[in-house]
């Protein structure tokens, strides 16, 4: 990303900067996601705030936005909107957890599970969503720590159905809690944000916040999740003497 001291870019610096085309970045523009250049001669001169225009829509991208949805994203954004302001909506939509799928062949996919899966495993995996079948033998599959845990899943002696509806039971509740944390963060911090101006030495504490919590809120689910698992074992042995 460019900072204030950096020079103004032309439209192939830009988008050599941005790892776009140009065709692409003019398609941006063309659809009233970047602002209009600045003109010295004939010549339209980019700045910082236009490449972190590009780098946040790439993010939305990455997230899964429809065109659509990113174009009505940045439509939010005000036309004079810093860098700092546009970095603030990068670290409010960053996704929580690392895109680490990588593609690869069946022959790779057997090496990463330390043997030969059968296609009744390779099923499970993509019920799983640690990996996805390209077709013509290509997987998108997922880190190696993902893929070791729905592995471990794959090979425990029960019901495959047991660990899916045991699956959609956790997330139900994550997505609650995902829900309920958004709503209170929007509530008592960004509308409190808002309401006082959004003041960049604000903006820059927030930003450094919400980098904090993500893993101070995963830790704390984690916790508080094996906290109730074992007063449900307590629970079920008071009541019968032993865990059922």
């Amino acid at each position: 990303m460019l900072n204030a001291a950096d020079p103004m870019l032309t439209v192939d610096e830009l988008a050599a900067r941005a790892g776009m085309t140009v065709r692409t970045v003019r398609f941006y523009a063309g659809k009233g996601m970047l602002p209009p250049p600045q003109l010295r001669g004939r010549v339209g001169l980019y700045g910082p705030e236009h490449l972190a225009r590009l780098d946040l829509i790439r993010e939305l991208q990455n997230l899964g936005f429809t065109l659509a949805a990113v174009e009505r994203y940045m439509a939010r954004l005000e036309p004079d909107a810093t860098v700092q302001d546009i970095a603030l909506h990068g670290a409010l939509v960053a996704p929580w957890a690392a895109d680490e799928y990588e593609e690869m062949d069946r022959d790779a996919v057997d090496r990463r599970a330390g043997r030969r899966l059968t296609d009744a495993e390779l099923g499970r995996l993509v019920m799983l969503h640690v990996l996805e079948d390209l077709g013509e033998g290509r997987f998108r599959v997922a880190s190696a720590v993902e893929f070791s845990l729905a592995l471990e899943l794959v090979d425990l002696p029960m019901p495959f159905e047991l660990l899916m509806d045991a699956g959609e039971v956790i997330n139900k509740h994550a997505d609650r809690i995902a829900l309920d944390l958004r709503r209170l963060f929007a509530e008592r911090v960004l509308r409190p944000y808002r309401e006082h101006g959004g003041l960049p030495e604000e903006r820059e504490q927030l930003i450094v916040a919400l980098r904090k919590l993500r893993p101070a809120t995963t830790r704390a689910v984690v916790t508080a999740f094996q906290q109730a698992v074992d007063r449900a074992i307590k629970e079920a042995v008071d009541r019968s003497g032993a865990p059922r």
